[in-house]
């Protein structure tokens, strides 16, 4: 059983933050996120929104990339001057993504600590060196998330644009030329914001055989109406075209990375990284878990342009958080035709909407209530409440031009709900292993596009990192990482700073196609000495003649402390720091990325001071 932490309880309702971390969740209306290069506040003069995070999800097919890229605009600015600027080698096809998808992506494989709490027995002089089965609580509780169609333009015509379409909420328009300056005055002359600076990276995307995507909401919608964006293009390789988000990013922005494949996935062109687990506070839940990351990317070899898997294993880990993303109930042609004060009932009996009583109503995806905004608007005098609870009490005042028949509402229900959560249940159900990779990087750290690749040799990362401590009579406690090290802690806490450790990275490698990783740094040996002279001179193990001292593990670890295999042997090519996406003929989409869902603290734990 997990408890909500008090810290995370105002965000339940799209996800727990992580304890001290800057993550930015998935319900549109209320992301902190811009997402993207050009995004206006409304304000004269003013700058882009910070974009605080981006969660992007790829979909891995032969010869085909799927990429899910979630959108979240600040709901503070004005929602009509968002636009999204995506490099990539071709004209993508172009879908509405679900939300709840990455709702249940983010929370089912947040990294979750747990202490588990036991004790020794102590008898008449102190001390009996028995132990007993603890009263840790239940063993659920923890701490969480680390915390938890046209030709191209080759002319360099005045007009840029080659493809137009809309999908869901967004209009889309493709442009391509061979320098910037058309493009950059077309968006200008369109009312999308344009950043000063941003020409030379837009114009190596161009250089390199990108077109430009861009995206804005349609007339008439609002930030309640965002929706994620699915790109489809064929491919082999996917990429992450970063140079470009740092026009509108922020320090330590976090991006996680999905991947639904066959197999596990690693970063290609970016070093990976297993954390130094002395460095997580496991007597906090790993409370330092974003500093600890922050740290480990930027360590040597690391340089900052590197990941850590925080899950890799069977997708079936994912599991509808709050919402489903998908129900055989829901049917969009029940409200072809139907009176729209029968809307409210026909919802709830398909399961999309709770409302009842004379002011209360839950959607049951997040759509589902800008739907509702669009073709039954409230009318003045009435809160959504008091309307949409009792629709027929309110009939005489419903807007019938905006309902018409209900066919317009049954084809936006289509295409932004039903069709989108469908779709997200196929691809839960058709690829089964998931792997969840997460990097905090800042604007100058942006110099790379990351690409990924599946490995088959690589092994399973667990999401659920479980220590143990082991309360001594004395007031002092020993904790048993996952990997077994163990660690004494003076007086129970709190977690020790090992003076002259300073490694936050136990390893950093470089992942080939296929293979173990190559090991470019590995602190193990050294983590390993650090500990023994640390416990010995705390006077642990008692006993030491009789007692196993800690060697040096043959394990990789990872961030959780879980292992990952003996040493790697594998080659692979350097890291490229000028790698881009569409140098390959092949590109993804980026723009604008972790919960570290902050659960309960253990209640009843034993601390001595």
């Amino acid at each position: 059983m997990r408890i909500l932490n008090r810290k995370c309880w105002s965000r339940v309702a799209s996800a727990c933050a992580a304890l001290g971390a800057a993550w930015t969740l998935a319900i549109p209306q209320t992301a902190e996120a811009c997402g993207g290069v050009f995004c206006d506040g409304g304000l004269p003069n003013s700058m882009p929104v910070n974009q605080d995070g981006e969660n992007v999800l790829f979909v891995l097919n032969q010869n085909e990339v799927e990429v899910h890229i979630q959108i979240s605009i600040d709901p503070n600015t004005n929602a009509q001057k968002f636009a999204w600027l995506i490099p990539i080698a071709q004209i993508p096809e172009f879908e509405v993504g679900s939300q709840p998808l990455f709702d249940a992506l983010l929370n089912s494989s947040v990294p979750t600590y747990q202490l588990q709490q036991t004790f020794e027995v102590c008898g008449e002089d102190g001390i009996s060196g028995g132990l007993s089965s603890a009263s840790n609580g239940d063993p659920g509780l923890s701490s969480g998330d680390g915390g938890t169609g046209t030709e191209g333009n080759d002319s360099g015509g005045e007009d840029p644009v080659v493809f137009k379409t809309t999908a869901g909420a967004f209009e889309i328009v493709v442009l391509q030329d061979q320098t910037i300056e058309p493009i950059k005055q077309w968006l200008i002359d369109n009312e999308y914001q344009w950043i000063d600076g941003s020409e030379m990276v837009l114009q190596q995307y161009l250089d390199e055989g990108n077109v430009i995507v861009a995206l804005k909401l349609a007339a008439g919608s609002d930030g309640g109406d965002v929706h994620p964006i699915v790109l489809r293009y064929p491919s082999n390789e996917n990429c992450f075209p970063l140079r470009l988000t740092r026009f509108a990013s922020i320090e330590n922005m976090d991006i996680r990375v999905f991947v639904l494949g066959n197999s596990r996935a690693a970063p290609t062109n970016y070093r990976h990284v297993l954390v130094n687990p002395l460095k997580i506070d496991w007597l906090q839940f790993a409370a330092n878990y974003k500093d600890v990351i922050t740290k480990a990317v930027d360590d040597l070899e690391a340089e900052g342009l590197a990941f850590v898997t925080e899950y890799a294993g069977p997708s079936n880990v994912v599991q509808p958080f709050a919402f489903n993303f998908y129900s055989t109930s829901w049917n969009e042609a029940a409200f072809v035709g139907l009176p729209p004060e029968e809307v409210i009932s026909t919802l709830n009996n398909q399961g999309l909407a709770n409302c009842f009583g004379a002011d209360f109503c839950f959607y049951n995806h997040p759509l589902v209530e800008g739907l509702l905004n669009d073709f039954l608007p409230v009318p003045d005098g009435l809160t959504a409440e008091e309307f949409y609870a009792n629709l027929q009490a309110y009939a005489d005042q419903i807007d019938a031009m905006a309902w018409g028949d209900g066919s317009a509402f049954a084809q936006a229900l289509d295409s932004r709900i039903i069709a989108p959560g469908e779709h997200a249940q196929e691809l839960v159900d058709a690829y089964p292993y998931l792997t969840r990779m997460y990097t905090v990087i800042s604007p100058n750290e942006m110099i790379a596009d990351p690409i990924f690749h599946i490995n088959p040799d690589l092994q399973d990362v667990p999401n659920f990192r479980s220590a143990t401590e082991y309360n001594l009579c004395d007031g002092n406690s020993v904790v048993t990482l996952p990997d077994e090290r163990e660690i004494f802690v003076p007086n129970g806490g709190p977690w020790p700073d090992f003076i002259g450790e300073m490694w936050w990275a136990e390893e950093v490698q470089q992942v080939a196609l296929k293979g173990k990783p190559m090991h470019l740094v590995n602190n193990t040996a050294a983590i390993n000495k650090k500990i023994e002279e640390w416990n010995l001179a705390h006077g642990w193990p008692r006993f030491p003649e009789g007692a196993p001292t800690t060697s040096a593990s043959d394990t990789d670890t990872d961030s959780s402390g879980s292992s990952e295999g003996g040493p790697d042997s594998a080659t692979s090519g350097g890291q490229n720091d000028a790698s881009g996406c569409g140098c390959r003929s092949d590109g993804a989409p980026g723009g604008g990325l972790l919960a570290l869902a902050g659960l309960g603290l253990l209640a009843g734990r034993r601390r001595r001071r």
